[in-house]
Parts: structure tokens; sequence; C-alpha cells
């Protein structure tokens, strides 16, 4: 049996309550989802193979969810055969200017002249139904109309989404990251549906740390991860990306968004533009031809 957790929030607080139930080791999801049930209000789910202590899931919720409000937790079985059904289900194809991300479910109801990625119910955090990673699609695809980067990375990849993106968009390939070695097999999978397999190359690293990245130098890099991920990758971030090239840094409340722009100032970057989604914040930031060098 597959034991399904459940419980609603406002936008903020469901999102970092899906991503550290997405993160916990113990216990650890085979899935974790977020959905828009109007009015403001989302449920966030998690399922999984054994039965988790309620306790130990309401602590982790409270925490998360940082003093603000959410509803009560709800712990239900389901069929194996029912529950991704069930996932894939509740999520409608999400569009981010030429990107539309769906599952396997919509194929074939998808709008004509779209850079179509499906993603279904899965293991790996990073949908579109979260707003940084929309934030992320959004500013990829704002960028890609301006310029077509030689060299992009991915750094957390998760699902693999932006790196597809990436790689359909300019029809290149991508190198993309992760430190956990079930997103990455999941990452290549999802690449290889989307028919961008030979151009999504995934790597089991932390950041930058593979020896195939060591000396590599991006015009644009991806990165969907935490506030102190982001933060402590700031130096590896000036060392790695060129002059003049970008990132884009997803994964921010709007105040966590401010020290995370002061840090990368600091490290020769400048801001270019920030997009605000439910409380997430997206920052595209640019490095300069001359940057300091902070501790």
């Amino acid at each position: 049996m597959i034991h399904q957790a459940t419980i609603e929030a406002q936008a903020l607080p469901a999102e970092r309550i899906a991503r550290a139930l997405d993160e916990a080791l113990d216990p650890a999801p085979v899935a974790v989802g977020l959905f828009d049930r109007g009015e403001g209000r989302f449920e966030v789910f998690a399922h999984y193979e054994e039965p988790p202590r309620h306790d130990a899931l309401r602590a982790l919720i409270a925490q998360a969810a940082g003093g603000d409000g959410h509803g009560p937790l709800r712990i239900e079985e389901l069929a194996p055969e029912d529950w991704v059904t069930l996932s894939q289900g509740k999520r409608g194809k999400v569009e981010a200017g030429r990107f539309v991300v769906h599952g396997s479910h919509d194929r074939g109801r998808l709008p004509r002249r779209c850079l179509s990625i499906e993603v279904d119910a899965g293991q790996a955090f990073g949908t579109a139904h979260h707003a940084s990673t929309r934030g992320c699609l959004l500013a990829l695809d704002e960028q890609l109309k301006r310029r077509r980067p030689g060299i992009v990375i991915d750094i957390g990849t998760g699902t693999g989404i932006l790196a597809i993106a990436a790689a359909k968009a300019l029809r290149r390939c991508v190198t993309a990251s992760d430190s956990d070695p079930l997103a990455t097999a999941i990452a290549a999978d999802n690449a290889r549906k989307n028919g961008v397999g030979p151009l999504v190359r995934v790597l089991k690293a932390r950041g930058f740390g593979h020896p195939l990245l060591d000396r590599v130098q991006a015009d644009l890099v991806l990165a969907n991860l935490l506030e102190r991920a982001l933060h402590d990758l700031a130096p590896i971030f000036a060392e790695h990306v060129v002059p003049g090239g970008t990132a884009i840094l997803s994964g921010l409340t709007e105040t966590q968004a401010r020290g995370t722009e002061a840090r990368y100032r600091a490290y020769g970057f400048t801001m270019k533009s920030r997009i605000v989604l439910d409380g997430w914040t997206t920052l595209v930031i640019t490095r300069r031809s001359a940057r300091t060098t902070r501790d």
C-alpha cells in the first residue's frame, strides 16, 4: 500500500512544507506534490511506502511552516495501482512563456508551437507547479529570446526540468548536476522521454564539484535551490560564470532574495531582473568583468 499525507496551507508556507517533505530522509517520500486549490489555498501531498509517524510529520511541517497557519495533517492509504494516477490527475499543464509543462495524461492536448516538457509525478522535486520552477522557466524563456548561450549548466537539477527546457530551446548540449543519485537517474530518464537524452548530460555532483565541471565557465547557470545553498555557492559561481554571463537563481522568498542579491553583488554580479510569483522570487544576475572577492 501507498500512504498519502496531505495538508493545506497558503502559497508561501505550502511551498516551504513541500520542500521540507521532499528533502526529508526520515521519513523519505516516494513522491511530493503541490496543487492550487483556489482562493489562495494549496494542497501539499507526500506519498510513502511505509506508514509515516504522525508526530514526526507534524513536527517537520510545523518547522517548515515557520509559524504560518496550515490545515490539519491527514494520512490515508491508497491502493498501489491508484496513487500515480491520482497524483497526475490533480496536475494540470502549466505555461511559462514558450514552455508548457505537463504530465503524460495531458499529452496530445497541448498548444501548437510550444516547447512541451513532460514530467510525471515522481521521486524528485521540481515541477512548474512550484512558483520557483515556473519563475526559472519564465526567466529562461526571456533570456533565450535575447541571446543563445553556448555553455549552460543546471545546478541541483531535480527532475531535470530546467536542463530539458534549455536543451529543447537551444538544441544543444546542457549539463545538469545533482548530489542525489535518485534525482540524477530521474533527470536522465526525463531527458530521454522528452527527446533530448543525447543533449542533457547529467552528473552526480554537489554544485560544480565534478571533474568535468572543475574548470568550466558557463554562459548561463540555472539554480533553483534553497537560500543556504545559494549563499554558499556565490564565490563558486564567480569562478564558473564567464564575465558577461548570466545566472538564474530561485527558491527564495522575497526577504531571502534581498540578502542573496547582496551576497552575489559582493562577488561581482549585478541585478538584471527579478520575477516574483506567489511570494517566491527568481533573480536574474549578470557577472561583471571585474569582481570583488569576499569570504
